[in-house]
């Protein structure tokens, strides 16, 4: 068994060519990267709704969702570092599978009426979320240093599909079964097998380390670096900014008298406005430089908080919910790929689980308090208190190109 094995790798091997496996990853986690997203932006659109039916208290009806993002924040690090010991490949499909455990659980759940089963159900696709979420990171672990911004741009994109796909799954789906809703977790199951399938076709080169988490330099060493605080700073704020002012507007524009369909309208452009420019941020990033970008990103957030202050016509809401998407995108994006900047290989792992579980404590963080703030202190202080964080991000670039620029070239 062995032996073949080793000859199986062999043929493997011999016909692995570096660009071809390198666009083909790029490819295959694109498509694996709109399946998830798919299914978790049909997720958000109906949890909510299953929670009403079915929790004891209507107070609770979001629980299950805070309990997934909850999840998927507590799992970031584990994940992180049990890929570094099992492989991507191998990580991913274990990722995949708790998917579909999850979705399996969550229609279950549904069809009994359980509202605490439906919140296990939450619990493992909020799992299964941390998996994915480093689909970007393998990307650019494939590619070479010339490609790899255009390669986690590329991975990005995918979310353009989800932007389409997973609302329409909510609506086909919805009363396709007797028990409402219960259909649409079991596509959950669906979409996570066809990953699976696709990820086995996947050659991205792994580093796999036993003793993950004291290779190299201690993650405090590697945090307190320029590089990982400049990136942190981008793709957290950028993040949970967006986060903070996309989830108030839907409250802003009801409060303001706006129709649902306004407010659905501004959100779908405002997705397109986060996913669309993935197909060529990478090439600017090349262009102009990644400070270059993050900065641009942080500036383009804080247009779209000005358009926000300045007004409430649906003009300001729709050209502000644009700005912050593309804003988004560019300082994600550029976050990442300075991520990868700042870590040697045997890093990586930890440098990643340490980045990724920042970041999704302040989405997790400012989903929550959203809907506080704009309740307690209204649509316009909303944008004002995203506008610190914001700037901070756009100093930490600008003093962090200016640091780079005055390095003598050795």
């Amino acid at each position: 068994m062995a032996s073949a094995a080793a000859c199986l790798r062999e043929f493997h091997a011999s016909k692995a060519h570096p660009v071809t496996d390198m666009r083909r990853n790029v490819l295959l986690l694109a498509c694996c990267q709109a399946l998830a997203m798919s299914g978790t932006s049909m997720l958000l659109t109906v949890s909510a709704l299953v929670g009403i039916m079915l929790a004891p208290s209507k107070t609770l009806a979001t629980l299950p969702l805070a309990v997934q993002f909850t999840a998927t924040t507590l799992s970031t690090v584990p994940a992180s570092l049990l890929m570094a010991r099992i492989g991507r490949r191998a990580g991913f499909t274990l990722g995949q599978s708790i998917g579909m455990i999850g979705g399996a659980v969550g229609a279950y759940a549904i069809w009994t009426g359980s509202f605490w089963l439906f919140m296990v159900g939450g619990a493992l696709l909020g799992i299964h979320n941390a998996f994915w979420q480093y689909y970007r990171f393998a990307a650019a672990e494939s590619a070479t240093e010339d490609f790899r911004a255009r390669a986690i741009s590329y991975v990005l994109a995918g979310g353009l599909v989800a932007a389409f796909l997973g609302p329409q799954l909510a609506k086909w789906t919805a009363e396709l079964s007797a028990a409402t809703f219960s259909a649409s977790f079991a596509v959950i199951i669906a979409l996570s097998f066809v990953a699976i399938i696709l990820l086995q076709f996947t050659r991205i080169p792994e580093q796999v380390h036993q003793g993950v988490s004291k290779a190299g330099r201690p993650i405090r060493e590697i945090m307190a670096s320029p590089s990982f605080i400049v990136a942190a700073m981008s793709s957290t704020i950028g993040y949970g900014m967006m986060n903070l002012l996309m989830t108030s507007t839907p409250l802003a524009m009801t409060f303001c008298g706006f129709a649902f369909n306004d407010a659905a309208t501004v959100i779908q452009w405002h997705i397109v406005g986060m996913f669309l420019p993935s197909f060529f941020t990478g090439h600017i990033i090349k262009r102009f430089g990644v400070i270059n970008v993050i900065a641009a990103g942080a500036a383009l957030q804080a247009v779209a908080i000005v358009a926000g202050i300045s007004g409430v016509e649906f003009g300001n809401f729709w050209f502000g919910l644009i700005c912050l998407g593309v804003g988004w995108n560019f300082m994600f994006i550029g976050g990442t790929t300075l991520l990868t900047e700042s870590y040697a290989p045997e890093e990586r792992a930890k440098t990643q689980a340490a980045h990724d579980f920042m970041l999704f404590s302040l989405v997790a963080i400012t989903a929550f308090a959203s809907g506080v703030l704009h309740e307690t202190l209204g649509w316009q202080a909303v944008n004002l208190i995203a506008a610190v964080p914001v700037s901070a991000a756009f100093l930490a670039a600008v003093w962090y190109g200016a640091r780079k620029s005055r390095k003598p070239v050795l």
